[in-house]
């Protein structure tokens, strides 16, 4: 495979699809946007970009996948019990994509 190719094949499970990662590091705990960024790169190896972790961020919360609430001057996000089926639905599409990919 080309390294074009596997960039773009990485790209597309990773930064195109940011909502599955979130998701999942708000399933161990809540956090607040900033620390999600540092938590997605220290976790999965690659940092989204700051923008576009709040706007996933937003809509995720606004599809009832995750809940906020303002401590002090920071929002905190949680997953919400939606969001876990949500999550629980995405790992299972991808490992069945795995299962049909195998050799």
């Amino acid at each position: 495979m080309s390294d074009k190719l596997l960039k773009r094949l990485a790209d597309l499970n990773t930064k195109d699809c940011l909502w599955i990662y979130i998701l999942r590091i708000l399933l161990d705990k809540e956090t607040h946007a900033y620390m999600l960024r540092h938590e997605i790169e220290k976790r999965f190896g690659f940092k989204p970009g700051t923008v576009t972790a709040y706007r996933v961020l937003y809509y995720l919360a606004g599809r009832g996948f995750v809940s906020k609430k303002t401590v002090g001057r920071r929002k905190i996000y949680k997953i919400t019990p939606l969001g876990k089926m949500e999550l629980k639905t995405a790992v299972e599409f991808y490992k069945k994509q795995v299962k049909t990919l195998e050799m």
